[in-house]
């Protein structure tokens, strides 16, 4: 099901110029900046996303984002493979899937 969708990954940070100067200016990554949001591009073509959130704190778990053209019918799919889907009634966070145990 997601195997031909360009996965990325990111992560939030309290302040994007920051971030921005630290990624390009310090590491020399290539950083690319769109409607507030930061963009690493790495070796391979590999990007990842950087964005602001207020109260930022460290994640303590990892994000894989898989874009698709119809959300509902990759709910189903995965649903029908054995992923469990959590919806969170939080303001910030939308809904998680965890594999199926």
């Amino acid at each position: 099901m997601l195997g031909p969708s360009k996965a990325f990954t990111g992560f939030s940070v309290n302040d994007t110029q920051k971030a921005k100067q630290f990624y390009g200016g310090n590491l020399g990554l290539e950083v690319s900046e769109e409607r507030g949001l930061l963009k690493l591009h790495l070796a391979g073509g590999t990007s990842v996303l950087i964005y602001p959130k207020p109260n930022h704190v460290p994640a303590s778990f990892t994000i894989l984002n898989s874009p698709v053209d119809n959300v509902n019918k990759a709910v189903d799919e995965l649903t029908k493979g054995g992923v469990r889907f959590e919806i969170y009634t939080e303001p910030t966070a939308a809904f998680s899937a965890a594999a199926a145990r």
